[in-house]
């Protein structure tokens, strides 16, 4: 009987309906083995399942992003939108201020309602704003559009980096966020690609092309909806929030294709944890552990949030100008720049990724950032001297990024994986958030006006500064970062719920 009752709620979960399992109050205490359970499986098709259906999203929004860099000398033309170089900069921020509302509103929801629920509306939220961005008429509506794209994609970030943390054994947390996230460069190689097509005149009118770019990257989102219907709640999230019936019922679901796909018996798992679940936790509970017990990881979360954010949206927001402007690259064709330098984004998580797992947290993460700080000042300095053409330009970006791509992917590795179960997706939201609204509203406009100065010297200023925020970066990892490598999520920051 107790069996079947776990299937129904598991058939009632996987539907995106919540058991009917009266939640426990907390004055329940249960001892559970599930965090265990799950580390200690071995990667399996199941696995794959979930970081595909999670991680799409970052390659969909990887190529409308790197389709926004492409088309900002073509949005000029007056027979598109005639924007100006600071009106295109702007709209990049509205998108970001979107992202950051985005974040800490679904970031809550999240945590309060369940990962399942929040994933599902964000990314119908992105999806409708990337298909209105393709019928913008000015740029009041454009700078719009692309903040409602923004406020979907801020929620996918707190929602799925939460989930995915928390199905993926431990042992191999590091290499697999950091791939997911890294997986956003994918996109970025196709958005490329398709900006040669989209934006090249002879094919298409100049005011159709950019327009079908975003049109055709919404339509390919709406299968990533099917795909969800896979993806079960956390296990870890029902057990602390009192719903432990319909938690054990998904864990042996997942053990079950897990064992039956490796042919072998499963290991036993080594350590419960007691916990008093709770149907939501206080906001008074949950910034007491992020900015008073674990105030020395807020302080890292945030400084490595901040480097990524304004150095990736300083560049990436502004390089198709930068390419027409400095190196004289005709509208339509800064794609072909665009597509090694994205590739080389999605290599750094690819090839270094697993490193975050041996070599250690603390090493790679500290040393990512201080690399392409170096390698950044070096290069501001050769733009600078106009040392540079499109060509060695890029190829400058391309060994600068391949660092700070794996940098900026453990930065949300971090923010994830160090603070309480119970307040992870919103400390991956609130730092997102800090991190976006200081580092990359601020990068977008700054850079549309260093450009319009139309000075080499003012803009390597610019990337001067960024190289300053990845080393100070660095230095904060060295001295307050978390050996993380390896070990459950209970164990680098204990459940608010644990007795």
């Amino acid at each position: 009987m107790a069996r079947n009752l776990g299937l129904d709620n598991l058939k009632a979960s996987l539907k995106g309906e919540r058991s009917r399992e009266r939640p426990a109050t907390a004055s329940d205490r249960i001892y559970t083995y599930i965090p265990a359970r799950l580390d200690r499986l071995p990667l399996s098709r199941f696995h794959l399942l979930v970081v595909t259906a999670l991680g799409v999203t970052w390659i969909l929004d990887g190529l409308e992003v790197t389709i926004v860099g492409a088309i900002g000398p073509v949005l000029e033309n007056p027979q598109t939108l005639g924007l100006t170089a600071v009106q295109i900069g702007n709209a990049a921020s509205s998108y970001v201020i979107g992202a950051v509302i985005g974040a800490l509103l679904f970031g809550w929801m999240t945590d309060r309602f369940g990962r399942r629920f929040v994933f599902y509306i964000t990314l119908v939220i992105y999806l409708t704003g990337v298909l209105l961005t393709a019928a913008s008429w000015s740029f009041l509506s454009f700078a719009v559009f692309r903040a409602i794209t923004g406020l979907g994609i801020g929620g996918e970030y707190a929602a799925i980096n939460s989930a995915i943390d928390e199905l993926i054994p431990a042992r191999y947390r590091g290499r697999i966020d950091l791939i997911v996230n890294g997986s956003f460069w994918l996109g970025a190689v196709m958005g490329s690609g398709a900006s040669l097509l989209f934006l090249d005149p002879v094919l298409l009118a100049p005011n159709l092309g950019w327009r079908l770019g975003f049109a055709i990257g919404g339509f390919l989102g709406l299968g990533v909806l099917l795909m969800r219907r896979h993806v079960p709640e956390s296990p870890r999230w029902l057990v602390t929030h009192g719903y432990a019936r319909e938690a054990e019922a998904t864990v042996t679901d997942i053990e079950q294709r897990v064992a039956q796909r490796a042919g072998q018996p499963l290991q036993r798992p080594e350590g419960g944890l007691e916990i008093q679940p709770r149907k939501s936790f206080g906001f008074g509970l949950i910034f007491h552990a992020m900015f008073w017990r674990y105030r020395g990881r807020s302080a890292l979360a945030l400084a490595l949030m901040i480097a990524q954010s304004f150095l990736f949206n300083a560049v990436f927001f502004s390089y198709g100008l930068v390419l027409t402007r400095f190196h004289n690259v005709p509208e339509g064709r800064a794609g072909i720049y665009l597509v090694p330098l994205a590739a080389s984004n999605f290599l750094g998580p690819l090839l270094l990724g697993p490193l975050f797992d041996t070599v250690g947290r603390r090493t790679m993460i500290s040393g990512t950032y201080a690399v392409a700080g170096v390698l950044l000042i070096a290069t501001a300095l050769g733009f600078g001297s106009d040392a540079f053409s499109a060509w060695t330009q890029t190829f400058a970006w391309m060994s600068i990024f391949f660092f700070a791509s794996a940098a900026a992917s453990s930065a949300y590795l971090t923010a994830s994986e160090i603070f309480p179960l119970e307040t992870r997706a919103l400390a991956i939201a609130i730092f997102y958030a800090l991190g976006t609204a200081i580092g990359g509203t601020a990068a977008p406009s700054l850079f549309g006006y260093l450009i319009g100065t139309g000075s080499q010297w003012a803009l390597a200023g610019g990337y001067m500064f960024a190289a300053a925020l990845m080393l100070i970066a660095a230095l904060a990892e060295a001295s307050l970062g978390v050996d993380a490598e390896g070990r459950p999520l209970e164990d680098i920051a204990g459940p608010l719920s644990a007795s």
